[in-house]
């Protein structure tokens, strides 16, 4: 009679714990994860963006920054969760959920175990940053109106279409991305990379130096995002759980790593280790790191770190230096590159026993899934190439891009604003 007893307990309590039961510690998690996403934005990268610039165009970059989340949280509300995140195509979602409709209190997610709301608004905070990480390259020269259709048109083409390959069940389903180095990080780097080629360098590049205007303010936004950036990766484990502290780990490692293996560099070229530099360096490590987050360990950690700030640091001076290109704050070479490299790496680190050991919970082959991996970015760098070159020429036939010379030389933030971040009484 007792054993019956036990055993009716043991698949009452299991039923308790499945999947198709809100559990409040998974919840809690979640909801912590989302605030860090969205500080990674407000005011993370905001700050970081606005001191690298010079002082007469830091508010036009907070403004931006601000501007984004706002239009793109209401583009996913009305179509983009349902495009991504819907049953459609191999590349784009369904109408189903428009205006977010059958997602109520009480629904859960499905696979998971948090309300459906939850899921929503987390993966809104993924949509939000990607866009304003392009910020970075056309800062200090293009004007506010076509920055916020491009923005729009930008993350409805590129993001939507990308995420729903990647973790919408789509094309791309296959490939091992698990908190966005092609949903995020190389779409942002190639939109980058695209539009600082077609606006051309802010006047006075290479020769004029253009020095960050508020260094304090460039470290406060870069520890945000150190901060924050537990929430992307650690959060899209979607559970408490030891997978999310796993990914919390490796993420702290690997920004670590990156960060002294560019500051080091960068001592040893120019004599003097620089706050820029070091918080650079993080910021690439962070990167790297994010799509094997879910998937290698403390040693796998080390190496991407150590990569990214090798890596990164020698692609930020090819990208200005070899080919003068002016991506204004390194969103290609640190971003998209970071993307890049840790995609690679998950193919070979990211093997259940494999080598410098792995927290993943399943095995592949890692020739065939680095063949996946490689097929994922050759498919979303160049459907983002195309749709952002496409994007900017559709609105400059109907507005101009860049500032005016005048303009740029006044600074943006009087041109575009008509106001200054400081007071001159």
């Amino acid at each position: 009679m007792i054993k019956k007893l036990l055993l009716l307990f043991s698949v009452v309590f299991s039923i308790g714990l499945s999947s198709e039961e809100l559990n409040s510690g998974d919840t809690a998690w979640i909801l912590t994860s989302t605030a860090l996403v969205l500080f990674m934005t407000l005011p993370g990268l905001s700050l970081f963006y606005a001191g690298l610039v010079r002082s007469k165009n830091a508010i036009s970059v907070l403004m931006q920054c601000f501007a984004i989340a706002c239009i793109v949280s209401v583009a996913w509300v009305v179509y983009g969760y349902s495009l991504a995140f819907t049953d459609g195509n191999g590349f784009i979602g369904g109408t189903s959920a428009f205006f977010l409709t059958g997602i109520g209190r009480d629904t859960l997610a499905p696979g998971t175990t948090m309300p459906h709301s939850l899921f929503v608004i987390f993966q809104m905070t993924f949509a939000i940053i990607t866009p304003a990480l392009v910020v970075g390259a056309f800062a200090e020269r293009m004007k506010f109106g076509a920055m916020c259709l491009f923005s729009l048109l930008w993350f409805t083409a590129v993001y939507i279409p990308a995420c729903h390959m990647i973790w919408g069940g789509g094309y791309l389903a296959d490939v091992k991305d698990f908190a966005g180095g092609l949903v995020v990080h190389l779409t942002c780097g190639v939109g980058a990379l695209v539009i600082a080629v077609m606006l051309g360098p802010r006047k006075g590049f290479p020769v004029t130096a253009m020095p960050p205007h508020n260094r304090t303010m460039v470290v406060t936004g870069a520890a945000m995002l150190w901060v924050g950036w537990f929430g992307f990766n650690a959060g899209s484990s979607w559970a408490a759980d030891g997978l999310a502290g796993m990914a919390m780990l490796v993420t702290h490692i690997s920004a670590a790593t990156g960060a002294l293996t560019w500051m080091a560099i960068e001592w040893i070229k120019g004599g003097k280790p620089t706050i820029v530099g070091i918080a650079t360096g993080m910021v690439a490590g962070l990167a790297t790191i994010t799509p094997a987050a879910g998937s290698v360990g403390p040693e796998g950690a080390l190496l991407i770190g150590l990569m990214a700030g090798t890596i990164c640091f020698y692609a930020t001076q090819t990208v200005k230096g070899v080919f003068g290109i002016d991506d204004s704050l390194d969103v290609f070479p640190v971003h998209g590159v970071g993307g890049i490299i840790g995609i690679i790496m998950v193919s070979f680190l990211g093997v259940q026993g494999g080598f410098l050991g792995s927290s993943a919970g399943e095995t592949w082959i890692p020739m065939e899934q680095f063949l996946i991996q490689m097929k994922g970015i050759a498919v979303i760098g160049i459907w983002t190439g195309i749709a952002t070159w496409a994007i900017l020429k559709l609105i400059s036939s109907l507005m101009p891009l860049r500032v005016t010379e005048e303009e740029e030389y006044e600074g943006l933030d009087i041109a575009e604003h008509e106001e200054r971040g400081y007071d001159l009484t």
